[in-house]
């Protein structure tokens, strides 16, 4: 089907339908700039778009049709005064008929006093650009050649000087060098510079280089302007300045949303961690200020619903995103019981595996987090390093929820600008009153009051959303696992924990299963006999185990590569000192007793040496060879050890002294002891005990 004004391609030439007749077509040629209306058979031009020879084309003039000018501007009235000059000729049927267009020209040269070649200039101008009356706006972009650089001679080029009588000079390229030059070196560079700044610098350059100028012929702030908006874009003026890690993170255009990804609740969970604006004192002694606690968000994307959370001393670490996590993924009914807060399942949901993690990198790489990644199958996302927008839920959470406290809080240990006192004034953080118990009760209380009320005024919709569904987290997060696909998984909270706990490499000796310097016991472990002295039995050599910081007292081994079956080792009496211990009680306390058997090894060394030079001064005593026969030697040791037992035992009569005591001798039995009444009197056995033999 043809239309007017379509634009066809025939023979590497564009040509436009100027109208259509029942037989043919009127069209002309777009690259001719003495083109004429030509009559073709439409028949001939729908076979050729049949078979390839004609195609149709982009209108390299579609865009006059955004066009419009200013009212009452001179284009506008040049615009309207052309077409009203040639409307006789563009407006009548016969236009393309070379005689009838003739005749239509001559009218109008008659009663407008215009040549014949400015009427035809416009005509083609009307037809080849779209026949509409902004066909005929002048062509003003093409005036000025911009974007072509200016030749400067002996005339002084730009405006004229307005307050000063002084002319100035052009700019050559030798100060255009000097402009790029000092640009790069103090704007590029350091985003604390200013443009002027940077234009007096290149001012003193300028006169060092050329001492005899004045100060009139220097170029001035605004041909500097100029060159460096010319020369260098905006972009990628910013990018250098800021950095290219910033400008990704706070300057870049936002071209969509967090939502647009996650397809319901539990699609994606994001988790952060920052450091809280207030500073905490000691459970046990309020008089000690312990300093500020370390806040972790797990955050669903779709509804906002703050899942799980971490608040402690822990620095932002595997082993504080794990708590955060661990308690993100199970019900909160019983630990917000722990904090005096009655709640019911349905006021949390968020019960169970996210199908994406999105975290930093260096807080969930590693063997440990793994578990989530091939066990559970939770695909684990790394945001770029510097990259806080990556996670701009998570990260607005906190500013989110720490103004619930910090307001209130002033005057109690929140933080407030700078630590530098004023006169009279005072340092915040001996103002610290709350502990870490009342802190995590407070954050406790905002997430559950934010999750089930907190208005989201910014939250962009799903078009199937329906207009009374407020956008409050908990009614988002209900909505969606109605209507949107549920991502989250249940799995054994037991069976997470320990999947999620931190590992470390053990090994099995006599003594047992040693990790961290403890010995374990296993049920298992003994069964299959590993610690079995003297039998000869391989031992495994590459086992781990799964460990919880906060308690020594157990081990979780595992004995099987890629698998999270194991055994619970519990520590043994060799190392009973360290139970009820936390890991980090234990590393302190082994430190502390090294450090305590430096100065007693020290010692040791010495008297050492000096016994081992004691004894061999000993050893080279030398006696005389003897004239009886070895062999007669030999045979008499026995006799000879009896004589020596008795002449130590004479001595030992000899040296014993007779003291005079007031001891009373116990008077003897009238009566005999019984045998059966003797065994009362005899010391207990305590071999089983002693040595654990089985009944």
């Amino acid at each position: 089907m043809l239309k007017i004004n379509d634009v066809l391609s025939f023979e590497s030439s564009l040509f436009r339908i100027l109208t259509i007749l029942p037989d043919s077509v009127i069209w002309i040629g777009l690259d001719l700039e003495n083109a004429f209306p030509i009559k073709v058979s439409r028949t001939e031009i729908l076979k050729g778009l049949e078979d390839g020879n004609i195609e149709r084309a982009i209108d390299p003039h579609e865009s006059l049709a955004f066009i419009q000018p200013e009212k009452e501007s001179i284009q506008e009235i040049k615009r309207d005064q052309n077409y009203a000059l040639i409307y006789p000729l563009i407006s009548h049927e016969l236009f393309y008929i070379p005689v009838q267009r003739g005749k239509i020209i001559s009218e109008i040269m008659n009663q407008n006093e215009v040549t014949k070649q400015t009427i035809y200039r416009l005509a083609r101008r009307y037809w080849q650009r779209g026949q509409t009356p902004n066909a005929l706006l002048p062509d003003y972009k093409n005036s000025g050649a911009k974007g072509q650089k200016r030749t400067a001679k002996d005339k002084k080029l730009g405006r004229p000087r307005i307050y000063n009588s002084e002319q100035g000079i052009n700019v050559n390229e030798d100060i255009e060098k000097l402009f790029y030059r000092t640009i790069k070196l103090f704007f590029l560079k350091d985003n604390k510079h200013s443009l002027p700044f940077v234009y007096r610098k290149f001012q003193t350059t300028y006169k060092n280089l050329y001492p005899d100028i004045a100060e009139s012929d220097i170029p001035t702030i605004w041909q500097f302007k100029y060159y460096y908006e010319k020369e260098f874009k905006k972009i990628e003026s910013i990018k250098a300045r800021i950095g290219t890690s910033n400008y990704r993170k706070d300057y870049r255009p936002l071209q969509s949303t967090s939502n647009a990804q996650a397809l319901g609740p539990g699609a994606r969970y994001e988790i952060d961690a920052t450091i809280a604006d207030i500073y905490l004192v000691s459970n046990s002694n309020p008089e000690s200020i312990v300093g500020r606690p370390t806040i972790y968000f797990v955050i669903d994307v779709f509804s906002r619903l703050v899942a799980g959370f971490y608040i402690g001393f822990e620095s932002p670490s595997y082993l504080a995103a794990i708590q955060a996590l661990n308690i993100a993924m199970t019900d909160k009914v019983q630990y917000c019981a722990e904090y005096g807060i009655s709640i019911q399942p349905k006021d949390w949901p968020a019960v169970g595996l996210p199908d994406a993690l999105l975290a930093d990198r260096g807080e969930l790489l590693g063997y440990q987090i793994e578990a989530l990644e091939k066990t559970f199958a939770v695909r684990l996302e790394n945001a770029p390093a510097r990259r806080g927008d990556a996670k701009g839920i998570v990260e607005q959470a906190f500013n989110t929820y720490q103004a619930y406290f910090k307001k209130e809080g002033k005057g109690k240990g929140v933080v407030e600008g700078t630590t530098v006192k004023k006169t009279g004034g005072n340092d915040y953080r001996q103002d610290a009153t709350l502990n870490i118990h009342q802190f995590t009760e407070i954050i406790l209380a905002c997430i559950i009051s934010h999750n089930q009320f907190h208005v989201l005024k910014t939250y962009d919709r799903e078009p199937d959303m329906p207009n009374d569904l407020p956008t409050i987290p908990l009614h988002l997060w209900n909505w969606g696992i109605q209507n949107r696909t549920g991502k989250l998984r249940s799995v054994p909270e037991e069976a997470l924990r320990i999947a999620l706990l931190p590992r470390t490499k053990i090994t099995i000796s006599d003594l047992g299963i040693k990790a961290f310097g403890l010995y374990y016991l296993a049920k298992e472990v003994l069964d299959l006999g590993w610690l079995h002295r003297k039998t000869g039995s391989s031992r495994p050599q590459n086992l781990e185990a799964a460990y919880d910081p906060y308690s020594v007292n157990k081990i979780y081994i595992f004995p099987k590569d890629n698998s999270l079956e194991y055994w619970k080792g519990s520590l043994s009496d060799r190392s009973r000192e360290f139970k009820d211990c936390t890991l980090w009680e234990v590393k302190e306390r082994q430190k502390a007793q090294k450090e305590h058997l430096v100065q007693h090894e020290l010692q040791a060394s010495k008297k050492r040496r000096e016994l081992e030079a004691f004894i061999s001064e000993k050893l080279k005593t030398k006696h005389p060879k003897s004239p009886i026969k070895l062999s007669q030697r030999i045979a008499e040791i026995t006799e000879n050890k009896a004589k020596e037992k008795n002449i130590e035992r004479k001595a030992k009569v000899k040296q014993q002294e007779i003291v005079d005591t007031n001891i009373i001798p116990m008077p003897k039995l009238k009566t005999s002891i019984k045998p059966q009444d003797a065994e009362a009197v005899h010391y207990p056995d305590l071999t089983d005990e002693l040595f654990g033999e089985d009944d």
